[in-house]
């Protein structure tokens, strides 16, 4: 990650759901062009089952400001409060909670859905334009490419891309090259579920990328959900939730 030094923390919009004086905290932590309503399946499903929800807009993201330092973490230094029951972040945002996670008594719990923790050197530039190209979608085009996404995550995503800008794409790969974050990963004292994509089909954090740091940490549980690419809580829910739900309950 870069050293660039880090900007005073931002303010972050908050969603919620469910009671918020429940006993159990949970933070959610979108992934890059998306803002805290892309959470709506899981904060609803947690609400009911007791869970008092808070989803951030992270820096450069829906209602918050544009920031000067996009790093991952500049962005985990925004982050509300701290003694969360349960994390749970996609992709750029799993990056972010696991940096986040290096503070003690920032959360109890760590669920990581297809975690951005390392991009080759040989596959930046590609991922790079990819990001940038994902801001040309409309509600058809993102369609034909997620046939499996549920209406609201379609017309979430599109709102969410509305918001999202070109400096901010670019400014977070480039504030973050070479990108990896498995030095901490590897590090982690809390519990922690990486649950990606299905590796036959996409994922970020396949087993090759895995293996070794899995091993070298008895804190991490890896599993990946069969059917699932980047998303697994949108292109595989039922799935995706019921593996939560096992892992908190059994953590």
């Amino acid at each position: 990650m870069s050293q660039n030094s880090l900007t005073t923390p931002i303010v972050l919009p908050v969603a919620h759901w469910g009671n918020q004086s429940a006993d159990r905290r949970v933070l959610l932590l979108h992934g890059l062009s998306s803002n805290a309503r892309t959470w709506w399946r899981v904060g609803e499903a947690l609400a009911e089952d007791g869970w008092a929800v808070t989803a951030v807009d992270l820096r450069g993201h829906g209602d918050a400001p544009l920031a000067d330092n996009y790093s991952v973490a500049a962005y985990a230094g925004d982050l509300p409060g701290s003694g969360w029951d349960l994390v749970i972040g996609h992709s750029l945002g799993g990056a972010i909670g696991v940096v986040a996670a290096q503070t003690p008594g920032f959360t109890e719990r760590l669920v990581l859905l297809d975690p951005a923790l390392f991009v080759p050197d040989a596959e930046w530039s590609a991922v790079r334009e990819e990001q940038v190209g994902d801001l040309d979608f409309t509600a058809e085009t993102l369609r034909a490419t997620q046939p499996k996404w549920h209406d609201r995550d379609i017309a979430a995503k599109i709102v969410a891309i509305g918001q999202a800008g070109t400096a901010m794409i670019e400014g977070t790969l480039d504030d973050n090259h070479p990108w990896s974050v498995l030095p901490q990963l590897e590090a982690l004292e809390v519990p922690t579920l990486i649950l990606t994509g299905d590796p036959a089909v996409y994922t970020m954090f396949p087993p090759d990328l895995a293996d070794a740091v899995v091993a070298a940490n008895p804190k991490l549980d890896y599993r990946a959900v069969p059917g699932a690419a980047h998303s697994p809580h949108r292109e595989q829910w039922e799935a995706t939730i019921g593996e939560i739900r096992r892992w908190v309950a059994s953590a």
